[in-house]
């Protein structure tokens, strides 16, 4: 039970007026009951809400892009048999570099020395026979001119002149195709590159037939090529972005290409588009593009599936906000807008593209505004906050080019089911 008394001067001031003392008592207990209750409710009262808040600026923001892509040599070639016969000997060791015109393989050459040998023989006999023939065709003019043969034995002389003549290019042409086949039983390098695997090994039988020639193949890695593709919708509204000016791309005018190799390493040499298709895979949807990279120690092989990244464009001179500000209503889009003195209130707003971890902005913020960037589901119109920083919030929206925001890898990873 709580004890209160009066001070000396109320109780004489009480007696003095005649009033009873209990009346003094009870007025002494109503000023304490109000003052208690006024001190309770300001101990209870709770404390502003704490938000972090972020102000909007115009700014570049860097556009970044990420596929699937899958690596090639720059140059891949089939070494295949030419000529048919048993294959004597490899002179190659598989998964080596072999440079232009270094001997592979090695084919049984004797049935071709010696149709070789026919063909050189077979062009001696026309020689000779050529020789005849212009010897006779000399004796027949003279004649022909003297009147002594007739003239139609003159012209069967120029018949077998001619036709001997050209007896011998025909063997000499035999001779040629012999060489050639002799020739061709070394079968070399038709490029330089990393060679693969035998396909016939010492002692088969190799034809000229599509299922028999082939012996192994020859990928140059050096430049490295990078396939992949991207949506027609995606290559469409990208040049209608580039043509308005909202999109623009470096100094060069072109994207520099970043590769993310299967163990998530980024491979250390930049590389460049070489090549988009000029139309749209009519099955797939699809524009094919390349890229083209520096791979002077093959570190990096054909075949791989990698991710590609396009760098070196930017969104020009937009308004973003994080992805996190902003309510989906059944009014559309909104974002809580701070004034001067920390009121909210509610602002619908037109969003766009995403960027990273941001929407841009395309109508109903201005430059210079702030808005709740955490804490937005806590917040109600009219109601007077406590803002925090939000500097990594900041942070995240004006990162520079080629710079990944928190989730930016999880933001292109939505772009990358093409390959």
């Amino acid at each position: 039970m709580i004890a209160y008394s009066l001070p000396r001067f109320a109780v004489r001031l009480f007696a003095a007026l005649g009033l009873p003392l209990s009346l003094a008592l009870a007025a002494a207990l109503s000023g304490c009951a109000t003052d208690s209750a006024g001190q309770e409710a300001a101990a209870t009262a709770p404390p502003p809400l704490e938000i972090v808040a972020h102000k909007v600026h115009r700014a570049d923001i860097p556009l970044g892009m990420a596929f699937m892509g899958q690596t090639a040599g720059s140059r891949e070639v089939e070494v295949r048999a030419r000529v048919g016969g048993i294959l004597l000997r490899r002179a190659y060791e598989e998964g080596r570099s072999v440079h232009q015109g270094d001997l592979m393989f090695e084919i049984d050459p004797a049935p071709f020395q010696a149709a070789l040998e026919q063909a050189k023989g077979a062009l001696g006999q026309a020689e000779a026979t050529l020789a005849q023939a212009k010897r006779d065709a000399a004796r027949m003019e003279t004649l022909y001119k003297g009147d002594v043969v007739a003239k139609k034995d003159f012209d069967d002389a120029k018949t077998s002149l001619e036709s001997t003549t050209a007896a011998v290019e025909t063997a000499r042409g035999k001779v040629r195709e012999a060489s050639l086949n002799l020739e061709w039983t070394k079968v070399t390098a038709p490029i330089s590159g990393m060679t693969s695997k035998e396909t016939r090994s010492e002692g088969s039988l190799v034809t000229t037939a599509a299922d028999g020639s082939l012996l192994t193949t020859i990928s140059r890695v050096d430049p490295l090529y990078v396939n992949f593709s991207m949506s027609g919708q995606e290559m469409l509204h990208l040049r209608k972005q580039l043509s308005e000016g909202r999109v623009v791309i470096g100094q060069s005018g072109d994207f520099v290409v970043r590769l993310v190799l299967p163990d998530g390493s980024e491979y250390r040499e930049p590389g460049r588009i070489n090549f988009t298709d000029t139309q749209v895979d009519a099955t797939t949807g699809v524009v094919r593009v390349r890229a083209e990279f520096k791979n002077p120690d093959a570190s990096v092989l054909p075949g791989q599936f990698v991710r590609v990244r396009l760098e070196g464009a930017r969104y020009k001179d937009v308004l973003a906000v994080p992805q996190g500000a902003v309510l989906n209503t059944q009014q559309g889009a909104m974002v809580w807008v701070l004034d001067e003195k920390n009121q909210i209130a509610p602002r619908p707003v037109t969003i766009g593209e995403s960027v990273g971890n941001d929407f841009l902005v395309e109508n109903g913020l201005s430059d210079g505004e702030r808005i709740v960037a955490e804490g937005v589901i806590k917040v109600r119109p009219g109601m007077t906050v406590r803002v925090r920083d939000d500097a990594p919030a900041a942070a995240a929206s004006t990162a520079p080019a080629g710079a990944p925001g928190p989730n930016k890898a999880d933001a292109a990873d939505a772009k990358e089911p093409r390959s």
